[in-house]
């Protein structure tokens, strides 16, 4: 029909005149209330926002000279942040002399990556940044 016979309907019915796709030939237009359209989309998505989840970098903490408990609790909140989609970033930290023995630290690191295996892969390796040595891991798909 032509624009102005549908302008007529809609003012007619007290609604809208929207234009939907002006690529197409002849442009497709529909008959409702603007207002109501505008609302359902922006209601649309924040529902899309909610169920997105950004993976956020969670970080674990400790030195090299950690007792075995200690280090399970570490493991533990680990597989937490993976399971809930997050990386997490296994940083140990150097005090006064302690910086000669990072040999035993990227040790504690390897022990660390393997008792994750299963439920991370290893993003970046082990290495060194100061007094700190990190390794950075993601979830598994």
């Amino acid at each position: 029909m032509t624009p102005m016979e549908a302008l007529r309907i809609a003012e007619e019915k007290d609604l809208d005149l929207v234009l939907l796709s002006d690529k197409a030939e002849p442009p497709v237009c529909r008959i409702m209330d603007h207002g109501k359209y505008l609302y359902e989309k922006e209601k649309e998505t924040k529902e899309q926002k909610k169920k997105q989840h950004t993976a956020d970098v969670k970080e674990v903490k400790m030195r090299y000279k950690i007792e075995e408990h200690d280090y399970q609790v570490r493991v533990s909140q680990a597989q937490r942040f993976l399971k809930a989609g997050d990386k997490v970033k296994v940083t140990i930290t150097f005090r006064g002399r302690e910086i000669q023995h990072s040999d035993l630290a990227e040790d504690l690191l390897a022990r660390m990556a393997k008792d994750l295996e299963e439920a991370a892969e290893l993003q970046q390796a082990p290495k060194k940044e100061g007094r700190n040595m990190m390794m950075l891991m993601s979830p598994k798909k």
